[in-house]
């Protein structure tokens, strides 16, 4: 972590000497003129190779959800939102963090953090979205870059200092580690972070109401917030640590929408209520309480929510006729909805129905083909029924589109290991170790790969290859 945060600070000194021609940092709360000025100070190929580094911090220290239903509803909704934002380079990196607690971040390269948690304080989509389009406004603002720019005017460890609170504070569940450097440092960031907070508030806030939600949906996440806030005493979530929230920040939501009509607006998807559902059961420990929590709102409002929600409660107590006959009453209500359908074919394979849940998959890949959840499901069906090579393929041809993903190739090497496909095994976990920032483990999983690969000369020159390319990667840096 040490040789990481180092080679931020490299890029961070190149940084810093572009900007040392500038006299005057200007902060405005209209749109800025995001130019040869921000530009100079931080290029996007720069921002994505800090992004890089955070990336890797992010994916060894936190736990990430892996669920492919979450993380492609999550995914498909902020590129949507993207469309009405101002980013420029739309490719984005989506992470689900697993933590109850209300967060979200963006950080350079596109990377954007949403927390379960999120999902459980937000009432609906639109104050869901609310919370992704002001995250999206940081990053069509470059307030990162920003940040950079006006920190000329102290020392270079300050740069340095913002850097790895990124990589620290955003993943952290320590209220304090935002702390992170000195307090002057801190306090001198404070007045720029409060004036782009209030910027991403407002381009956020416009976006949201292009992208047809109600425009009171950011005030309502605020005040859901600020009761948040007001329960938690003196240990508020991380979120309303690096977004500070202000009377005036919830007033300014509101006064915004009330000059705008909320007829036409998007109502709650059925998706996201789906969704959150599914976080509620997920983060309910012990199954008979999920149980017990979905019967009774089942009981009140049998609507498709909680119908879900106790499908998902009774597989999560083994019951699984309960569970299959609630998804069946939402299937004959929504016949061709993905997350219903797949999460049917979840339930099938978990009990062991695989021919039911073969048909079903096929059926629905036919209609949706290469669909992310889908795929995943039928790979895990294949492998649960030992077909090990079309389980094999399919992720493989996941990993063309997603080949950043170190989930996809940890499921790869799960196949490959019940597969005994051994050296395919160590070549895709030396994949997942890559990306995670853990190079000397991938090392090792090459190094074993390559006593494997006896007489196959093309297989070991790759291995070799890759071995080089990593070992000069790492005396790079302990030479630095």
């Amino acid at each position: 972590m040490r040789i990481k945060f180092f080679t931020i600070f490299l890029i961070i000194t190149s940084l810093h000497a572009s900007v040392q021609s500038d006299d005057v940092f200007e902060t405005e709360l209209a749109l800025p003129e995001l130019g040869d000025r921000v530009s100079g100070a931080v290029s996007a190929a720069q921002e994505r190779a800090i992004g890089n580094i955070v990336l890797e911090q992010i994916y060894s220290q936190a736990p990430l959800i892996s669920d492919p239903l979450l993380f492609d509803y999550t995914e498909h909704l902020i590129y949507r939102l993207s469309e009405y934002s101002q980013v420029k380079d739309r490719y984005f990196k989506v992470l689900l963090i697993d933590d109850k607690s209300l967060n979200a971040f963006a950080a350079p390269g596109g990377i954007i953090g949403v927390n379960g948690g999120l999902f459980l304080h937000a009432d609906n989509e639109g104050q869901f979205s609310s919370v992704l389009a002001h995250e999206l406004a940081h990053l069509s603002q470059r307030h990162f870059a920003r940040n950079v720019l006006q920190s000329q005017d102290s020392n270079l460890a300050s740069a340095l200092v913002m850097v790895s609170s990124i990589a620290i504070a955003l993943i952290s569940n320590n209220p304090n580690a935002i702390s992170v450097g000195p307090a002057f440092l801190q306090s001198q960031n404070l007045r720029y972070s409060r004036l782009f907070e209030k910027e991403a508030d407002r381009v956020g806030f416009i976006n949201l109401v292009n992208a047809g939600y109600n425009p009171k949906s950011m005030g309502e996440m605020f005040e859901n917030m600020n009761e948040l806030r007001r329960l938690s005493g003196d240990l508020p979530p991380e979120f309303l640590l690096t977004h500070p929230l202000s009377s005036s920040r919830i007033s300014d939501a509101f006064n915004a929408a009330e000059n705008i009509s909320d007829a036409g607006t998007k109502s709650d998807s059925l998706e996201y209520s789906l969704m959150r559902a599914r976080l509620e059961v997920y983060y309910e420990v012990i199954p008979s309480n999920s149980l017990r929590l979905f019967q009774s709102k089942f009981d009140k409002d049998p609507n498709d929510a909680n119908t879900y929600g106790l499908a998902l409660a009774h597989q999560k107590n083994n019951n699984y006729e309960q569970s299959i006959n609630l998804l069946d009453e939402l299937i004959k209500k929504y016949p061709k909805n993905l997350v219903i359908n797949t999460t049917k074919v979840d339930i099938l394979t978990a009990f062991g129905n695989y021919s039911d849940a073969l048909e079903l998959v096929d059926k629905f890949l036919e209609i949706s083909p290469k669909n992310y959840p889908l795929s995943i499901s039928k790979s895990k069906l294949l492998l649960a029924m030992k077909s090990y090579f079309e389980s094999e393929e399919i992720i493989r041809d996941q990993l063309l589109r997603k080949n950043d993903d170190p989930e996809l190739w940890l499921l790869l090497s799960e196949i490959q290991r019940n597969s005994q496909n051994i050296l395919g095994y160590h070549q895709s976990r030396a994949e997942y170790f890559l990306l995670l920032g853990q190079d000397e483990q991938a090392l090792n999983q090459l190094e074993f790969a390559l006593k494997m690969t006896q007489n196959n000369f093309q297989a070991s020159e790759r291995i070799m290859t890759k071995i080089v390319d990593i070992k000069k990667d790492l005396g790079d840096s302990r030479g630095l």
